[in-house]
């Protein structure tokens, strides 16, 4: 059988880390060589149950035969598999708990959602506005600081609106997260908060430490892992704004840059992200040795400036590949579905979208993997013209004539064409574990 040739790959002009990448001979061919287990420097971590259970579950493969020589282990952090959240698949997303364990399962980058208080400081929270289904606020006595409060006497789940720009620092951490969820037809606040999904668990929601900014960068610091914190979008219904706190968009991108120059936090070990490009170009031409490894993250899925990422001419998305590149961005973010797409024999292979993306230079991390219920596969039914649906993330599984994703173990199937053909540096989980074991059973780094 061919041999694994491992080539590192400096992601941005060799000032971030390098990652090694297998590039194989033949799609059906994954060799016979275990994980490598002596140059993760260190930081052995524990999997869990979960790798094994899906890998279980694979058809016979030659990934498959791959995957099960690594079941014993050992496990090695790797930079590869990055904290979504931290581990928000079955820990309260943005907490301490859920970035302990995401570094305990190997995540090697951890991430922050960046939003504000209304005294200027940043906390880890999805969205500017969304205290009401990832914590406990309506329970307390800070509903009533709400831009829309949960009201006893007329319940209207749909209206409440809790914003972490509502709060000064010392209140927003007087909370309690929780698994993001709302019930849509409760009556109460306590059925309000419930909601969590069946593919998820509250069964480690007992607690839900709310972090500040300061508070993620000391805990990752301490956890041995790196920073990729997102700086989130004002929401232009909150009461507060960012203008208000910090005097304009600029200061509030500077805020985030200025808390890891606080801690003396080597810019190397940090990719500030944001889907807005007026962001990213801050930072590329105000803080050059944080913005040279600054990650645009491409939202171009809805809206006016939709792309089809796998049907479209690239030639045609605006902004196009050329021209992101052309302004300094080195690593671009796109969801998993943009990089993918399913042959007529069932075979992924790698969108339109990531070939140009590659063929203008731009290094890849994929958002999220575990963030699906693929427990009956990635289909969802069908659309008005009778096309197959999927669900976001596997949406690429929409071929009429082959169906690639057929149950939870398939996801194995996705990851491994996304880190062996799209060449991606990293990618983005719910639960790293997952990722984690991949990586290191193909000697990612």
């Amino acid at each position: 059988m061919p041999k694994f040739k491992l080539r590192t790959l400096c992601c941005v002009a060799g000032l971030a880390l390098c990652y090694a990448h297998v590039a194989m001979a033949d799609d059906d061919d994954h060799g016979s060589k275990g994980h490598r287990n002596g140059d993760m420097k260190g930081n052995a971590v524990q999997v869990g149950s979960r790798p094994a259970f899906l890998v279980n579950g694979m058809d016979s493969s030659p990934l498959k035969r791959r995957l099960k020589q690594c079941h014993g282990g050992p496990f090695y952090r790797t930079d590869f598999s990055i904290g979504h959240r931290g581990a928000a698949l079955q820990f309260p997303e943005h907490t301490e708990e859920s970035y302990r364990a995401a570094a305990s399962q190997g995540a090697g980058i951890i991430e922050c959602d960046a939003t504000f208080t209304n005294d200027g400081e940043l906390v880890c929270r999805h969205a500017q506005c969304d205290l009401h289904t990832t914590t406990n606020i309506i329970t307390t006595d800070l509903n009533a600081e709400c831009t829309v409060p949960w009201d006893p006497e007329n319940p209207n789940p749909g209206s409440v609106k809790c914003c972490a720009s509502d709060l000064s620092l010392a209140e927003f951490k007087t909370l309690k997260g929780k698994m993001d969820g709302s019930n849509p037809n409760a009556n109460t606040a306590d059925e309000f908060m419930g909601g969590t999904v069946t593919w998820r668990t509250d069964l480690y929601a007992s607690r839900g430490t709310v972090l500040s900014h300061k508070d993620s960068i000391r805990l990752i610091r301490e956890l041995g892992a790196k920073f990729t914190p997102e700086l989130k979008a004002p929401d232009p219904n909150a009461r507060v704004q960012v203008e208000d706190v910090f005097g304009s968009r600029e200061a509030y991108a500077q805020k985030l840059i200025d808390d890891y120059k606080e801690f003396d936090v080597d810019p190397r070990d940090v990719w500030a992200q944001s889907f807005s490009f007026e962001d990213v170009q801050y930072w590329i031409d105000n803080e050059p040795r944080f913005g040279r490894q600054a990650v645009y993250l491409d939202g171009r899925y809805s809206g006016s400036n939709a792309i089809d990422p796998v049907d479209g001419d690239p030639a045609t998305f605006v902004p196009t590949m050329e021209e992101i590149a052309a302004k300094g961005v080195q690593i671009l973010a796109p969801p998993i579905h943009f990089l993918l797409t399913v042959r007529d024999d069932g075979k992924i292979v790698p969108s339109k979208y990531a070939r140009a993306a590659k063929s203008a230079g731009l290094d890849i991390v994929a958002w999220t993997f575990e963030r699906s219920d693929l427990r009956n596969g990635s289909r969802t039914g069908v659309d008005a013209n009778g096309k197959p649906t999927a669900t976001f993330y596997f949406a690429f599984d929409v071929n009429p004539n082959a169906q690639a994703i057929n149950k939870d173990s398939d996801m194995y199937k996705a990851l491994d064409i996304l880190a062996r053909k799209v060449g991606i540096l990293g990618i983005f989980s719910d639960w790293p574990a997952t990722v984690t074991f991949y990586a290191n059973c193909m000697g990612l780094k």
